[in-house]
């Protein structure tokens, strides 16, 4: 006798897969793309020029060191929440979904090399389609935390750049390729709306990061596609991060002109 419940999933057919894909979205970066075309469309229609315009990510919490710092931590913790629930829904009995993502250390060389590798393909483009943003006027200044700002900023922000490193590549191409694919979606079909999605969270920051993150997420599901891993991706993502939360004093000290907020 089959289970009560055979009927009701066929019923549904792949309908709990997207309710499930949609759920996950709308707790992490699905939100945050809504978020950002909200932003977007009122930066647009702000008489203040886009140029002019700034954006402050991993900017204080609070006046008081110790609350400020219990702040950013629990956010960045409990941000990974998503993270752990993409990975427990992709858990299978005799099957680790750290491997089925590729984000184990089963080939640590490899995957640092590939992370590497990733970081001069994707990272001297952006900061080079970053400027030209800010020169040409279609991209608001990013001002990230200062860094002289208490003793645990550099880790903070460190450890910043590890969990939108996780949270992206863990959810936008780990769990949503795998979960695109069982319902039948083509390879290149996945690779886009991934890279648009990326994009999309990032509009907060004006037009230029769009397309430059759209960019990013096209070469990152191509690499997936072909290596099966996510790890070198979050390497790359990790590093990319953590020299532009730790790197922006220097950067600002040698183009005050395109990277200073306006005053």
């Amino acid at each position: 006798m089959p289970p009560a419940s055979a009927p009701h999933r066929s019923r549904l057919g792949n309908s709990p897969l997207y309710w499930e894909i949609g759920i996950v979205l709308a707790l992490s970066l699905g939100a945050s793309a809504v978020y950002s075309i909200v932003s977007i469309v009122a930066r647009l229609t702000d008489v203040t020029p886009l140029a002019d315009q700034s954006a402050t990510i991993n900017g204080s919490q609070s006046p008081r060191e110790w609350l400020d710092f219990t702040y950013q931590f629990l956010g960045i913790t409990f941000g990974l929440a998503a993270v752990a629930l993409v990975l427990f829904l992709l858990w299978k009995p005799g099957q680790n979904p750290f491997t089925r993502l590729g984000f184990d250390l089963t080939r640590p060389g490899k995957d640092l090399l590939g992370g590497f590798g990733l970081l001069l393909v994707i990272g001297i483009p952006g900061l080079a389609l970053y400027l030209a943003g800010r020169a040409f006027g279609f991209t608001v200044a990013v001002v990230p935390s200062p860094l002289d700002t208490f003793w645990w900023t550099i880790p903070i922000l460190v450890f910043a750049a590890l969990k939108a490193a996780l949270v992206e590549e863990i959810i936008v191409v780990g769990y949503l390729f795998t979960r695109l694919r069982e319902l039948g979606w083509s390879i290149w079909t996945i690779i886009l709306s991934s890279a648009v999605l990326r994009g999309s969270y990032h509009l907060y920051q004006g037009v230029g990061p769009f397309f430059g993150n759209v960019a990013m997420g096209v070469v990152f599901g191509w690499c997936y596609t072909r290596w099966g891993r996510t790890m070198p991706l979050v390497v790359t993502h990790w590093l990319l991060d953590i020299l532009s939360f730790v790197g922006y004093p220097l950067a600002l000290a040698w183009w005050p002109g395109l990277l200073a907020p306006a005053s």
